[in-house]
Order: C-alpha cells, then structure tokens, then sequence
C-alpha cells in the first residue's frame, strides 16, 4: 500500500445548486465531527483523523441518508414496538430482554429482505470504482449513537473485512444497515436510554490495510488511569483476532512523556487471522512461532506517538485501533473516546508538578453528582471557609485554590498538607474516622516519591491557624465548655437560634435581591456559625481520648465505644426518634395506618400536598416537617428537593416502620436502653480508674460525662449549613419560578442548572454570551440536565486521584480476607449480626424489613430512617465516625464501612454475616 493520500476516492456525489439537500457519499476527507447525525461516530473520527493530518486508509461514507431510504418502512412498526418495550422495560428484566430480542429480530430480517434502492447502490458503485477496480475494503458500521464522548458502543454493529467487488460491498452494506439492530445493540441502547427512533447509522467503506501485525491502543491507562502511559495489545496479522479476543496478544505500556517501553508481555498467539484472495478471511496456525513479537519496541514507541497526537488533535484520550502493513507504515483505522477513564480534576491551584486530590463528595456520604448551581453554592461556602483560615481567594465563585471538580463531584488538592511533616501525620487521621479507605489510599501515596515532604517546620501552619482561631473565639469557647459546660450549651442554643432568624429575607423583595441574599448566606454568613459549634464536639472526642489515656493499660476502644451510645443532643437521632414517635401515633390511627399500607408513598404525598391524608398523619407529618423539612437525601446540594418539597420518601419510610411489631425492639427502646448502659458504662470506668487514684477517678468521670454532652453535637454543624441551604434553594426556587413564568426557562427548577452569573443575565433577559437570545440559555441548560443524567449513572468514583489520571486504589493489593471470600473494610460498630442483606441505592421509596442488613453506597442524616428497623449496616464509603457509623453505634447495631463494591459483591436477599468489632462481612454462598 502507498503512502497516505486523502484525495484517492475520486469524484464522487456531493451537494450543489442542482442536487441540494445531504449527499449520500462523502469521502472521508471531507468529513467533520459537525456531521455525526449523518455520517454516525466511526466515519466523523475517521474525517477528524484525516483532517489532522494522520494516517488514515482512504474511503468513503455511505451516509445515514441512505439508511433513511430503507429505515422508513420500520418507522410505524417494528420501531414503534420496540420503543414501548423500551419505555416499560425494567433494568434486569430477563423476560423483557428475551421480547426485546425478538423484536430487534424482526428489524434485522425486514432490512435484510429490503433491496439496495437504485440511487444508493450507484452512489456506492461510484464511489468504490474511485479507490481502484475490485479494491479489497473494510466496510464499517458508524452508527449516530456510536464513538461517543460518554457512550463507546464498541462491537455493537457489524464490520466486514477483505470485501472485494461492488456486488460484495452493497451486501456488506445491507448486512450493516442489519446490525443496527442486534440483540446486543438494541440492549445497549436500551440500557442507556437511547430510543429507538433516535439511531441511525452510515456506513465506511475504506481500503484494507494488508496487516503484518495490528490491534488496539489505548492512549492512556485505562487500568491506572494514568494519561502518560498508552497500552498496546498486538498481534500477527489483521486486528479483529485481537478485537474478537481470538487471541491473547502480546501487550505493551509505553511512557509517552518518555517514549520508551515500560511493560512487554507477550502473549499466546496461535492463530493469525488473513486476507483470503477472493474475499473475506481466514485464519493461520502460528503454533510454531509463539515466542516472536509481534511489535519491535521502536513500533511501539511509534504508535504511541500516533495515539498521542488524535489524543491532543481530540482533545481527549482515545481507544484506537491500528495496523502496521507490509512495508512498515503504521495506519489508524478507527479512533473513539475512552468513556470508562474518569475525568482529571480541573486545576485551580498555583502548585507545580503532579497533585493530589481527594473525593470530598465521597467524605460527606455523596456518591452522586451535584447539581451545577449546588456546586456554585459550594464553592462559595469553600471560599468562604478558606476566608477564615487566612488562605487568599481571588474569586470566591470559583472557589479557593485547593477546590476543584471532575465528573460533578467535590475534590480538593491535599498535595500541600501530603508534603508537609505535619500534614502527613494529620491528614490520614482525619479520613480514618471520616472515609476510612480514603485514608489508606492517602498512606500508599505517603509512599510515592513525587511527594516526599518539602515543609517540615509547622509554623506556617500555626501562623495560619491560630490568628483564625483567636478571631473566631474558639479558646473561650474551649474554656467555657471545660468548666462551666451548662453555660456553653445554653451560648450555642442562643447562637443557632440568631443564626436561623438571620436566614431569612423579607417579604416582597425582588429576584435579584433573591439571588444577593442567597449568595450571601453562602459566601459569607452561612459558615460563621461553624466556629461557635465545632468546638464542643472537638473537645468531647479530645476528653474521650484523654480518658483512655488516664485509664491506661489495654485498649480501650470497646469500652470507650460503649460512651458514645445513646448520645443526648443529636440532633439526627433526635429527627430519628420523632419520626418514630409519629409512627407510633399513626399506628393507633385506623385510617392513617390503612392510608400507609394500601398507597403508594408517591400517591400519599399528592394527598398531603392537596390536603387529603387523615387528619392524625397529616398533623403529625405537618410537624415533623415543621422542624425537619429542610433536610433530604443528598441534603448538600441544593439543586434537590427537601422534604418539605416531596414527603414522599418520609412516608414510605413510615410505611417501614409499621412492620416493626417486636415492642422491645422499638427504636425510642433501644435508645433509651443504650442511653442507661453508656451511663452505666461512664460510672464503671470512673470506678476502675478511681482505684489508681481519686483525682484520676474524678477526672476520667469529668472527662467522659462531658464527652457525652458534647459529642452528640458533631451532627449539629451540618444541620446548620443545611437550614442555610434550604434558605438559599428558597430563594432560587423562587427566582426560577418568576423566569418560567416569563418564558426564560423552561421550569423553575432549571435554575439548578445554571450558576450566579448566569441566573442574573437571565433576570436580565441575556443568555450567557450577552446576547437576548433565551434559547440558548435552554440549550445550556438542557446539556447540563443529559450531562447530569449520565453522571447519576456512574457507579465508580474514586477517592484518591492524582493530576496525572493514576487512580492509587486500583494499586493496592487485594485484601487477604477478600481472598478466602471475606470482604473487608472499617469496625464501625461493634457487633454480628446474620441477616438477609437488602442492597439500597437510593433511600428514596427503599423497603427495608425489620432485622435486614442495609447494604449501601453511602449515608447521609437522610438514609438514617431506615437505621431504626436495620440488623446491621454495609457501607461502601465512611470511616468509624462518618455519619452512617454514629448512628449505627449509637442504635447498636452491627455496622461496617468503607467496603470496596459492597453493593456489587452483595445481592439482595443473600445471608451475609456482619462482624461490625473486626471490620469483616463474610457473604454466605
């Protein structure tokens, strides 16, 4: 084959004055990513590819026009079928994948039944007799929903190789046209909710590459994530041997900063697969020649360059597929996005060379994306938080240097405290009670070399530190919760009570005084109750400590957990406990208790909202929401409805709780029981302490009487941000309904998807390029809504990630007690318990039987409901004093966090034992 040359396909038809409308052949030298809907994703990449100069076979597209002329006859039938089966069928659904099937067969056989029309099959003719009489070609399906930024689709159409003859290439392109609709294709769509109408597909016809060897590149790792590395799986011959996986190829990973071979495995190569003379292919037995590589390192290398340059013409790293021919020239015949590798955190801070980044989503229980206003929200409470510690922010709506996001989520750069003495002392302490595997990944990356510590003095640290603290009072907070405790809860009270009046705005101000108030509270006022509470929890969790020391001996964890039962002053126990008690009324109601077991929680919140339920669990819930309807699942964002919005989840939650029929295992019970033994527990330790000494016995009782005032108060912070929160998605709430009202939006709950800035060019009547043009600012916002959708889907978000994609997790090694079919994770609370595990994803109309073991990603205040009738709780995320672990110890229930793949390793209604004291979850086959 010659060198590349993008002008081989001759003259073929394209648009002009006399034939106007979309061609139905285009030469991939004349393609652009602008024309996915008619040349599908393959041929789009293909024409970028071309277009940067890159060595690409020549070819044409057959466009998704020419489809068109066949696809209408499916337009009212079997399309329309498999749309309704579609929309109604439920994810797993065996049956409904097997009817689905059937009829994605019926699609297939109408289209294979259907001739070429005329006009296409001499398009395609032409076209083909350009590259050369009986030029041997690949002819490739490029479907419109295909190589795209967050959905691959690789191997879901067909490909044929060595097609020879023009009768050949319009079979080939009718059997393309089929297999937009496999049952695996129509699958795939299906799962990411691709309809049926939507999807069209072109086909590429290009010249065969005679492959000495070919296969698959990634530009970067897609094991590691790390953007530096590509990895190369080759093999002897054409590439599907290695795309099909009929082989096991050799493998490669090339440093592409260094240019240089890192890793070569070869592989077990016994067959070949080749181009046969008259058409199609065959395979090779290469049993004798196992031990030969398939790449020299110096191909290698070569193609790693390649890969970079469509990875920085793309913008985005790309899995590619390639073949060397017989004269050594390397060509690039299919290029797409990797979808799988998570995105790098952009980059706010000053600081040079490699970062390190933690999920601060995941610290606070949150495994799915934020909304963009409620990251425009954080990122003002972040800048307002650094304000304080003296850290410079430039512009507090982008937060402070160390913020940042990837896929919708909270990251901050740790990389300064991780190469301070100080910092890599403090900072895994503080994940282990928060997210306890976070706090492992952090150790392992102690150990990289690029961050080994450049500032050990701790001044700098303590110049920042304690000026904000003296101006914060936090000394005189300490000292007066010491020795006048009564004094310093009733200050607190007083504080949280001026804070909630200084929340509100007064009646009839307009939108833009809406949109101050709320930036505001967030930048400036939200935080400043923070340092009046913080304290106080601090100083119980110290004394707790200080207590075990005095105490002495052996350790004294077990005992000192026993403490921190049946905590007074939380106030999600105490959000808990009412919504128990409100059970309990509702029980004793004939037709409140009816209205919960016979509707739907969905049906029962329209009725309260129209004011329809029976009047004792309408009043009762009216007061919970009283004081609780500020709070939700996923509270942090507040792009999400509170519950005062949509009781629904508080109902069905309700509804769990009238299962409950065991009086001894009521939660107000259990409460009160571990509230009696904790005491119990204080004056037991004071005892064994008072016989080394009276005034040690005296002060481990002071310490840990006061821990247990104020340890229960580590949940009030958060409580008061999220009151602050709830304030501020009034106002918007507010705002969006004023612009929907006046056609700027859509509905009132786009605001959720804007930022400040451009709410006010809304109020405005600007879009965000300054011009008066509302639909653009529609368009944004329907981006941003597909965007987050996507994001709402994705399962693996990793805690600790670094600037160069390297996600350190994936490095560890395998736990010993994952090997003997164990899982392990953090003791949370002490306990076992054997169950039937019930995996939740969302709280949000979950049902939970009395004595099941909750099995979830995460928790937040708004997941505890369902603690209360919980055996035992499996947390993916957390540390032993993350939220979900607090109650879990403070219901004494048998609880385990920070467990990798928790939901995906357990199913529901599999008996697993949880050891909450030795941090192990041991499922039963």
């Amino acid at each position: 084959m010659g060198a590349h040359q993008p002008g081989q396909a001759g003259n073929v038809p394209r648009p002009t004055e006399g034939n106007p409308g979309p061609a139905l052949i285009l030469r991939l030298a004349h393609i652009d990513g602008s024309m996915l809907p008619l040349v599908g994703g393959k041929a789009a990449n293909l024409g970028e590819l071309t277009a940067a100069g890159l060595p690409v076979p020549d070819g044409f597209c057959l466009t998704t026009e020419a489809y068109k002329t066949v696809a209408t006859t499916l337009q009212d039938g079997v399309l329309s079928e498999l749309a309704e089966l579609q929309s109604a069928l439920e994810p797993g659904s065996q049956s409904g994948a097997a009817v689905l099937a059937e009829v994605a067969g019926k699609a297939r056989e109408a289209i294979r039944a259907l001739p070429v029309p005329p006009p296409v099959a001499a398009a395609v003719q032409q076209a083909y007799a350009a590259l050369g009489k009986d030029t041997p070609v690949a002819v490739r399906s490029s479907a419109t929903a295909e190589d795209l930024p967050f959905a691959s689709f690789a191997g879901q159409q067909d490909t044929y190789l060595n097609v020879i003859g023009s009768t050949a290439v319009l079979e080939a392109v009718r059997a393309c046209w089929a297999s937009l609709w496999t049952d695996r294709a129509v699958a795939y769509r299906a799962a990411l909710g691709i309809a049926p109408h939507e999807v069209a597909l072109a086909v590429v016809v290009q010249r065969m590459v005679d492959a000495e060897t070919a296969g698959v590149m990634f530009t970067a790792n897609p094991l590691t994530g790390r953007r530096c590395e590509a990895v190369i799986d080759a093999a002897p011959g054409l590439g599907e041997a290695v795309v099909s996986g009929a082989v096991n190829p050799d493998h490669f990973v090339v440093d592409t900063e260094q240019a240089r071979v890192l890793e070569r495995k070869l592989g077990d190569k016994r067959i070949r697969i080749r181009p046969l003379s008259g058409g199609g292919t065959g395979t090779q037995d290469l049993s004798g020649r196992l031990d030969a590589s398939s790449l020299t390192d110096g191909q290698a290398v070569e193609l790693a360059v390649l890969g970079r340059q469509a990875e920085r013409y793309f913008g985005a790293p790309q899995d590619t597929e390639w073949a060397i021919d017989a004269a050594g020239t390397p060509w690039l015949t299919q290029s797409r996005p990797i979808t799988t590798l998570y995105p790098i955190p952009e980059r706010r801070s000053a600081g040079t060379g490699t970062r390190v980044y933690v999920c601060f989503s995941l610290a606070q229980g949150l495994t799915r994306p934020l909304t963009p206003m409620g990251l425009a929200s954080l990122r003002l409470i972040a800048s307002s938080v650094a304000t304080a510690a003296g850290i410079p922010v430039v512009d507090p709506r982008q937060g402070p240097p160390a913020y940042a996001e990837a896929a919708q989520r909270m990251y901050m750069d740790v990389t300064t405290p991780v190469r301070s003495a100080i910092g890599r002392r403090m900072l895994p302490r503080v994940f282990d009670v928060m997210e306890a595997r976070s706090a492992r990944v952090l150790r392992q990356v102690l150990d990289d070399p690029r961050f080994s510590v450049t500032r050990r003095n701790p001044a700098g640290i303590i110049r920042h530190v304690l000026p904000a603290a003296v101006r914060a009072r936090v000394p005189g907070t300490l000292l007066r919760a010491l020795f006048r405790p009564k004094a310093a809860l009733h200050r607190l009270d007083s504080t949280t009570r001026q804070f909630a009046g200084d929340l509100e705005l007064e009646a009839g101000a307009g939108p833009l005084a809406r949109l101050d108030h709320a930036e505001q509270l967030l930048g400036s006022r939200m935080f400043a109750v923070a340092p009046a509470i913080l304290p106080l929890p601090a100083l119980g969790f110290a004394l707790l400590w200080l207590a075990g020391k005095l105490l002495g001996g052996r350790d004294r964890g077990k005992d000192l957990e026993k403490v921190l039962r049946g905590l007074p002053r939380n106030i999600t126990t105490e959000m808990d406990l009412d919504l128990w008690r409100l059970a309990s009324a509702v029980k004793d109601d004939r037709d409140s208790r009816a209205a919960l077991e016979e509707r739907d929680p969905s049906v029962l919140s329209a009725e309260f909202r129209a004011g329809n339920l029976p009047p004792v669990l309408h009043s009762g819930l009216v007061r919970f929401l009283e004081r609780y309807g500020q709070r939700a699942v996923a509270e942090i964002d507040v792009g999400i409805p509170r519950w005062s919005d949509d009781p629904t989840h508080i109902l069905g939650v309700l509804a769990n709780y009238l299962r409950l029929t065991d009086p001894a295992m009521a939660p107000d019970v259990l409460f009160s029981r571990a509230e009696a033994e904790a005491e119990a527990e204080v004056e037991r330790l004071a005892g064994e302490a008072r016989r080394r000494g009276r005034v040690r016995g005296l002060l481990v009782r002071a310490a840990l009487r006061r821990t247990r005032l104020f340890a229960g108060l580590r949940e009030l912070p958060k409580y008061q941000v999220v009151l602050g929160l709830a304030e501020v998605r009034k106002q918007l709430v507010q705002v969006g309904t004023g612009l929907a009202a006046d056609g700027r939006l859509e509905s009132p709950d786009d605001i959720f998807f804007l930022d400040f800035e451009e709410a006010r060019r809304a109020l405005r009547g600007l879009d965000t390029d300054g011009e008066s043009e509302p639909r653009k600012l529609r368009g944004i916002i329907l981006e941003r809504r597909a965007a987050y959708a996507r994001e709402l889907g994705r399962r693996h978000i990793p805690r600790v990630l670094l600037s160069d994609g390297t996600e350190p997790e994936v490095l560890i090694a395998g736990d010993a007690a994952a090997a003997s079919g164990a899982l392990s994770g953090s003791p949370a609370s002490a306990g076992s318990v054997t169950a039937r595990a019930r995996v939740i994803l969302d709280p949000v109309g979950a049902h939970l039987e009395p004595g099941e073991i909750l099995v979830a990603p995460s928790t937040d205040p708004g997941w505890t409901p369902l603690f209360l009738t919980a055996g035992g709780l499996v947390m993916e995320m957390g540390g032993p004093n993350s939220h979900g672990a607090v109650v879990a110890r403070e219901y004494g229930i048998p609880a385990v966090v920070g467990v990798p793949e928790a939901t995906a390793r357990i199913v529901t209604g599999q008996k697993i034992t949880v050891d909450g004291g030795a941090g192990t979850v041991v499922p039963e086959p």
